[in-house]
C-alpha cells in the first residue's frame, strides 16, 4: 500500500478486473476519487501509469501464491 488515503477493505472473489472481468487483486484508488479493479495481469500492465497520474495502488496479488499453495496435491507442495 502507498500513500496517505485511509485503507480499504481487502479485495473479494466477487471483485473482478475492470478490463476482462477475472478475479481482481489490484485496486488502484484515483486521485479525483472511485477507484479502478485489475486481475493481476491488467493491473501489472497500468499500476505504473496510473501512479504517475497520482493513483494510490494497492497490490493484493500475493494471494495468488497463497491460493495456489493451499490447493496444490500434497505431492506438488
Amino acid at each position: 500500500m502507498t500513500g496517505a488515503l485511509a485503507p480499504t477493505k481487502p479485495l473479494t472473489v466477487a471483485d473482478r478486473c475492470d478490463r476482462c472481468g477475472a478475479q481482481a487483486y489490484i485496486r488502484a484508488v484515483l486521485v479525483g476519487g472511485g477507484d479502478l479493479l485489475f486481475c493481476a495481469h491488467h493491473g501489472r500492465k497500468y499500476a505504473e501509469a496510473l501512479r504517475s497520474n497520482g493513483a494510490d495502488i494497492h497490490d493484493e496479488t500475493d494471494r495468488l501464491n497463497e491460493t495456489a499453495t493451499a490447493t496444490a496435491p500434497d505431492d506438488e507442495r
